[in-house]
């Protein structure tokens, strides 16, 4: 994996990296030019990330996840949830944040050089796609959705 370094400051703040021996995702920073105040339920605002990537192929994308410490106590988010990074985009990775916390509570301030989000590696797979007018396999659910296996 090729990783362009786009903001200079991560060579002081800490590239990106593992930061345990057990870690399934790399911390993304704020490249931010000053502190940064979310306002809760306020629109996300794209921060960037300081880095871009070049994928060895088509066979593994990055999943841009929230740091679960500062979701859990802070109630700082991703504003989509997830962010998907395809294997053939090469620009620089924004980080969508977002203060989940209800109106009227204090705005999370994110700093510069923060870690504020996670990236995590996952393999894709592309099936490809035989359109039919009935499945040639049963199975015991079915087309069964919400609570048909239980509460």
């Amino acid at each position: 994996m090729e990783v362009r370094i786009l903001d200079r400051r991560l060579l002081d703040w800490g590239v990106p990296g593992y930061q345990s021996a057990g870690a399934a995702g790399i911390d993304l920073m704020a490249c931010l030019d000053e502190p940064l105040c979310l306002v809760p339920q306020a629109t996300a605002v794209l921060i960037p990330s300081g880095i871009a990537l070049s994928f060895p192929g088509a066979d593994m994308a990055g999943l841009v996840l929230p740091r679960s410490g500062a979701g859990h106590r802070r109630g700082l988010v991703l504003g989509n949830t997830v962010g998907l990074i395809d294997p053939d985009y090469s620009g620089q990775i924004l980080i969508s944040a977002w203060n989940r916390n209800p109106e009227g509570t204090a705005p999370v301030r994110i700093e510069p050089g923060e870690r504020i989000a996670q990236l995590v590696f996952v393999p894709v797979l592309r099936p490809e796609f035989a359109f039919v007018d009935a499945f040639s396999r049963e199975t015991a659910r079915g087309a069964g959705g919400f609570g048909s296996t239980g509460s």
